[in-house]
């Protein structure tokens, strides 16, 4: 389990510098360290736009007696006018994310092309470019639902007011 831990965090660093590859087998093996021949090679695929979650060993946390309860202490209250500054700097965090979004989708919409993407010189076998489509489709959808739930957060902000 460390191992792989270990391993998703360097995938995570790596995707900073370049595309980085799942490479199958005991034990797979995240890397950016090949070139897209060797990948093919060996039977990595890219994971480019693939979410990767990096989950950190928890440490229990041991308490003896109970957290005195602040519910409806008047301190605990967030001014006003704090809370509507807050409320703008996260629509407007928002609205960028969805910008970004939205261009990452119409990217990935023109390379899958309605399901019928460009074949690439590496593509001679079929079903590399089976494969390749199935993975845009599937890029598709998962920036879809990304743009809907940004949609559904920006719908639950207080509305906008100038």
């Amino acid at each position: 389990m460390a191992a792989l831990i270990a391993t998703a965090a360097m995938a995570g660093k790596a995707s900073a510098q370049g595309v980085v590859y799942r490479c199958p087998g005991p034990p797979v093996l995240y890397t950016d360290a090949m070139s897209p021949k060797e990948a093919a090679e060996k039977g990595c695929r890219s994971i480019e736009g693939t979410p990767i979650s990096v989950i950190a060993p928890v440490k229990p946390r041991v308490t003896t007696t109970p957290a005195p309860s602040t519910a409806g202490n008047p301190s605990d209250r967030v001014d006003p006018k704090d809370q509507k500054v807050r409320d703008d700097d996260r629509r407007r965090i928002l609205e960028q994310e969805l910008r970004e979004a939205e261009g990452k989708l119409a990217k990935i919409q023109q390379e899958y092309n309605n399901g019928q993407p460009e074949r690439r010189g590496d593509e001679r076998n079929y079903q590399k470019y089976l494969d390749r489509t199935a993975e845009l489709k599937a890029s598709v959808t998962r920036q879809e639902a990304d743009i809907q739930a940004i949609k559904r957060e920006l719908s639950k902000l207080p509305p906008a007011t100038n």
